[in-house]
């Protein structure tokens, strides 16, 4: 239960940072044509960080739920 929350959050907040990178854009606070605000340049930040770090989280979780398969497996063919 404590795994599938936490994966849920990791994955909650990717998509969380996803949103701030994309907002400035698709909300409209960024005009077209003209240099970033300092709005737009705060949330390209702070997306972009929040969602490099969750998803080294989720790649990190999926490599070690890899390792523990693997040596499951190892050790159910040795039996």
């Amino acid at each position: 239960m404590r795994t599938r929350l936490g994966v849920t959050a990791l994955a909650l907040l990717f998509l969380a940072g996803i949103w701030l990178v994309a907002a400035p854009f698709a909300v409209g606070y960024q005009p077209r044509d003209a240099a970033f605000t300092p709005a737009t340049v705060n949330d390209l930040w702070i997306g972009g960080g929040l969602a490099a770090v969750s998803f080294l989280g989720l790649v990190w979780y999926a490599a070690d739920l890899l390792r523990e398969l693997t040596a499951r497996g190892r050790h159910a063919a040795e039996d």
